[in-house]
């Protein structure tokens, strides 16, 4: 442990500054700042690759200057005469490679007992989420567990605080990544495969995950939530989302629900409503849900309107089309969307 401190101090020198910048700035619409992660982890599958990191980055670190003062004085030093012997430096070479053979082994072994470390949870999980990556959004299934029904949402994985969560990750078209670096080390997700990751978050908040394999156009745009909450909290949200969809009220919902169900039903799903689309993510509580368009807008009204009205303008290529609707039926349609808590 003490090696660890001593390594993560090193590597302060060098990145601390942006870290400290990126873990104090505004948050975005998916949450914290990429760079926060380097600053602190937030559970157990995480923290021992924080140390990792950081202690690999030391590491290099400490080898670049070295090799820097090396260089220098090779440089600036005033050159002997030569000897004329055939072992001259040989001395250095192969101290240089042995020294080089120990530290890179020595850091195979710790990586290895890493990996070892975080490639199973303490205990058994609490329980079992699918998430399946989309072209770009993610799919995120609740099983049927205790009587209760099983239910599916979108970008953001609700979890409880303390307990192990079980993710099996898979992909609907092309190779993608699962990573939530507070959290948990990169898992890819492969077409015809089912991987393996678990999850666990030491105190409540809001934690960014992000596609980290290249996915094509809107890769970037491909972030995701998880949101931990304390065990009463989540148990809170989990029988809400079970129920179908509230029926939306006379007016504006009720005119919003019949443009959903003439233009929105063929791709997407409301429970407890004849829409049972499946290209894109189930909308049965959209209302609930903090952000929209996989991460890129805060779920607002007038951000709403702008992504149903101009979705290949906010996300070029992505399988949403924009919909030339008037300007009654998009504000009906936005305040029928608002009501699926």
């Amino acid at each position: 442990m003490k090696a660890h401190r001593v390594a993560c101090i090193a590597a302060a020198c060098v990145v601390a500054p942006a870290a400290a910048r990126a873990g104090t700035e505004p948050a975005g619409p998916a949450g914290p700042l990429p760079l926060a992660y380097v600053a602190h982890a937030a559970g157990p599958a995480a923290r021992p690759v924080f140390v990792l990191g950081w202690a690999l980055l030391a590491l290099c670190t400490f080898v670049c200057i070295a090799i820097a003062v090396l260089l220098l004085l090779a440089m600036f030093r005033r050159r002997a005469q030569a000897t004329g012997g055939h072992d001259n430096g040989l001395a250095i070479v192969t101290a240089g490679s042995a020294i080089s053979i120990v530290l890179l082994f020595g850091a195979l072994v710790y990586m290895l007992r890493v990996l070892g470390a975080v490639a199973s949870p303490p205990r058994p999980p609490a329980l079992t989420i699918v998430v399946t990556a989309h072209d770009w959004w993610w799919a995120v299934r609740y099983p049927d567990d205790a009587g209760g029904a099983a239910f599916v949402t979108a970008n953001e994985i609700h979890i409880p605080v303390g307990e192990p969560v079980a993710i099996e990750l898979k992909s609907a078209d092309v190779i993608h990544a699962f990573w939530v670096p507070q959290l948990a080390g990169k898992t890819q997700t492969i077409p015809g495969q089912t991987n393996h990751q678990w999850l666990q978050a030491d105190r409540p908040g809001v934690y960014r995950g992000q596609c980290s394999q290249y996915c094509g156009a809107q890769h970037a745009h491909m972030a995701f939530e998880v949101v931990a909450e304390p065990p009463d909290a989540f148990r809170a949200w989990l029988a809400a989302q079970r129920q179908p969809a509230p029926a939306p009220a006379a007016g504006a919902e009720q005119r919003g629900r019949h443009v959903f169900s003439a233009r929105c039903a063929g791709c997407h799903a409301v429970r407890g409503t004849d829409a049972a689309g499946d290209a894109g993510p189930d909308l049965s509580h959209f209302g609930s849900r903090r952000l929209l368009a996989a991460g890129m807008l805060d779920n607002t009204p007038d951000n709403l309107r702008r992504w149903i009205a101009h979705a290949q303008q906010v996300k070029p290529q992505t399988l949403m089309p924009s919909f030339a609707l008037a300007p009654r039926d998009a504000d009906d349609l936005a305040a029928y969307l608002a009501t699926l808590h």
